[in-house]
């Protein structure tokens, strides 16, 4: 578990080593005077040496985790110059937001239908104990993780409504809540190495090349069905306002043979794509 400590400010030992450097100095330069003051000038410089190998700089947005001979002594996370122990180990971790794109991945969906699918996530550092000592590379276990929860989205659903008519939920048409669900498992997977998603979305989703053509047609199909059940409907209201309007108006009388050529022909050229031609009919219809 993460333990924050607030190690001794490095001003004072910064001082005082190089008060030892200056001093090891001066005795070096006295040597060849008097002889006896090596030894203490030896010590004076492996004083400064030892007092440099405890100072450490933290960068804002940066931390130090601490150990001592194998045990976790603590993690250093407030800016500025410190003295640690000198024997201490430490580990340099950066907690600033971090983007990462996850490739193109050729996964099927929920439908068994090749996809491409990708997404870009923002990850941060929060527990900097789980980052050092849980997993043995975060930055490999981030990248393998997200990968795998892409997939795993990937699989369970299917792309559009085209292929579940009954899916709430679609890679296509899901939008934000595909995006919910991608970062929440993503938490919970990376959450083992002390990280946390701030955003995840997809950056890209397409069907694979092999299929594309076959969907798009597809597509395409559904789109002309949809528009012409849209015509049809509206070309029946119109129908039937016209003879409601003919009969309440008492423009002219039909029978049924003449409301059936009169339907006929008002559903050809409303239903139809093309301009209609007209025909004069100086006779009878029955003739």
């Amino acid at each position: 578990m993460e333990k924050v400590k607030k190690p001794m400010n490095g001003y004072l030992a910064l001082v005082l080593s190089l008060l030892l450097l200056a001093s090891a100095i001066y005795m070096f330069t006295q040597a060849p005077e008097n002889p006896v003051i090596v030894v203490p000038g030896i010590l004076c410089f492996a004083a400064t040496l030892f007092l440099w190998k405890g100072l450490m700089i933290i960068q804002p947005n940066h931390a130090r985790v601490l150990n001592f001979f194998g045990k976790y002594v603590g993690s250093v996370k407030e800016n500025g110059l410190f003295f640690v122990n000198p024997l201490y180990a430490t580990i340099k971790i950066s907690q600033r937001a971090q983007n990462m794109a996850i490739p193109t991945l050729k996964v099927n969906d929920k439908m068994g239908n090749p996809i491409e699918i990708a997404s870009v996530i923002v990850w941060q550092i929060s527990d900097t104990y789980k980052a050092a000592y849980e997993v043995s590379d975060y930055m490999a276990y981030v990248k393998t993780q997200s990968e795998a929860a892409l997939r795993n989205l990937a699989t369970s659903f299917a792309y559009d409504n085209i292929e579940d008519e009954t899916a709430t939920i679609t890679l296509r048409d899901g939008g934000q809540k595909v995006n919910e669900l991608l970062e929440q498992e993503l938490n919970d997977r990376l959450s083992t190495a002390g990280i946390i998603i701030k955003e995840a979305r997809i950056s890209h989703l397409a069907y694979a090349q092999e299929i594309a053509g076959a969907m798009l047609q597809r597509q395409q199909a559904t789109a002309i069905v949809a528009a012409r059940y849209k015509i049809v409907e509206g070309a029946v209201g119109m129908v039937e306002m016209a003879l409601q309007q003919l009969s309440k108006k008492n423009i002219v009388e039909l029978d049924e043979e003449k409301k059936a050529t009169m339907v006929s022909n008002l559903m050809v050229v409303l239903c139809g794509e093309r301009g209609a031609q007209p025909v004069l009919n100086t006779g009878s219809l029955y003739s």
